[in-house]
């Protein structure tokens, strides 16, 4: 990509801008077969061993071989989802109303990339954007910038060899806060994956975007789980990718009658549970200064961790437990630790571990999801209308399913809205839908005013009309 060491962001804007504008008004087979060159890149095997190799060499968290198996993952069931999905020109038709709507594209989006997702975030949401025929550039986090950038320069010589203008997609290569800061200022959209510092940052730029919000997932488990499985599915999702990803279980939640039995299922599964004097050890080593997360061990494994942490948990340790004592900033295990370490709490009433729930979101995680491993369908009902969260998992492997999989129906992503509740405008997965405007075309239809008895009737029924 012919740019200098100086990242000419405004230069890098115009050459956006003009390639947006080649196939602003592209028909839907054009698009879908821009989109199929650019997924068959990037899930390549060649590839795919590549970015995987970069985003841990580079971020120094992860897990190589988990990381292939996302990337694949992600890129196949991105594309999968856009069959025969239409993105261009007449998108939906109502006769009766008289209706037709036209989606059209957004322009120029900057896509800001974080460091646990350097590659598949870019190719996430850079398939919805092509799906929706808009430009992206991305920012990427200054630790995985290789990562990003190697993922863009796949893109590119896909786009090239179907006809498609290269400069669809760009990446800054020499990445800084003030380059991030003057790309958003000067693109038609923003889509920015990271916590509640960069929702800030992100708004202050005065453009519309998209953000999302810190994940503190709460695994409750009751009486009617089948607690073999679950204990295996937690493990599974907890200890995928060194729990890097905001879908990871940061706590397990366990009914009290059932608690021995399920730790002790958990330790078989290679959960380690500290004493109070290794809990303490931990906590110091994760957060040195009481507050800010040590990037130096998170996503790390866990000889590395208890290595920081002068402790010595069993050979073939997967992950760490510590019990949950407070919630809120005084006790920072009961919020978001991107570690292999994982926060237990017993309950004895349901209604009560709801209001717990609740309390632990306020401090951490508002806004993006929670599991539940449980046979009762009433219980999943009842979490789904209460908790302030965009995602339910129930009896799944949250992480490997919670922003899509090939065995529940989440959609597929890297970038999960959290709603209001975290400050940001949409609580669903991110992807395609998210991208577009649409036009809406009215022409006349026969006029119909429906009386107040079809309005009011029911109302009318019961209270009368004084």
């Amino acid at each position: 990509m012919p740019q200098d060491h100086n990242d000419n962001v405004q230069e890098m804007y115009r050459r956006a801008k003009k390639a947006f504008e080649i196939v602003e008004y592209w028909p839907q087979e054009k698009v879908d077969e821009m989109c199929a060159a650019v997924a068959w890149e990037w899930q390549k095997d060649e590839n795919v061993k590549a970015m995987a190799k970069s985003a841990v060499d580079e971020g120094l968290i992860g897990v190589y071989e988990d990381k292939i198996n996302k990337i694949r993952s992600k890129v196949r069931g991105t594309i999968n989802e856009f069959k025969g999905v239409k993105t261009c020109g007449l998108v939906r038709e109502d006769k009766k109303r008289g209706l037709k709507i036209y989606a059209k594209p957004m322009g120029v989006v900057a896509n800001v990339v974080p460091m646990t997702n350097p590659e598949g975030t870019v190719c996430t949401i850079g398939l919805s954007l092509l799906k929706t025929r808009n430009a992206m550039i991305c920012s990427p986090h200054p630790r995985t910038k290789q990562c990003s950038y190697m993922a863009v320069e796949i893109a590119r010589k896909a786009l090239k060899k179907v006809g498609a203008p290269e400069d669809l997609f760009q990446c800054i290569q020499y990445p800084s806060n003030e380059k991030t800061q003057e790309l958003m200022k000067n693109v038609d959209f923003v889509m920015a994956t990271g916590g509640a510092a960069l929702i800030k940052v992100v708004y202050a730029a005065g453009k519309p975007a998209h953000t999302v919000g810190a994940g503190n997932v709460v695994s409750i488990v009751d009486e009617t789980a089948d607690l073999l499985a679950a204990a295996n599915k937690i493990m599974r999702s907890k200890t995928a990718n060194n729990s890097t990803s905001c879908s990871s279980e940061n706590a397990v939640a366990i009914y009290e009658p059932i608690y021995d039995k399920f730790v002790d299922l958990l330790k078989k599964e290679g959960g380690y549970l500290c004493t109070t004097e290794e809990r303490e050890k931990v906590r110091k080593a994760l957060w040195p200064d009481g507050k800010t997360i040590n990037r130096d061990i998170f996503g790390r494994s866990v000889p590395i961790i208890a290595e920081a942490a002068g402790i010595k948990p069993p050979a073939g340790t997967k992950f760490l437990m510590v019990m949950g004592e407070k919630i809120g900033p005084e006790d920072r295990f009961s919020g978001e630790k991107l570690s292999l370490v994982l926060t237990v709490w017993k309950w004895n009433d349901w209604n009560g571990m709801l209001n717990r729930l609740e309390k632990i979101l306020e401090f951490s995680g508002i806004g993006h999801s929670v599991s539940l491993h449980s046979n009762r369908q009433e219980r999943m009902e009842e979490l789904a209308l209460r908790a302030k969260v965009g995602r339910v998992e129930c009896n799944m492997p949250h992480c490997l399913v919670n922003t899509g999989s090939w065995y529940n129906g989440q959609i597929w992503t890297e970038s999960l809205g959290c709603g209001t509740w975290a400050g940001n405008m949409i609580s669903e997965n991110i992807n395609y839908r998210n991208f577009l405007n649409y036009t809406w075309l009215s022409v006349p239809v026969e006029e119909y005013i429906p009386p107040d008895e079809e309005l009011f009737g029911d109302y009318f029924k019961k209270w009368g009309k004084d």
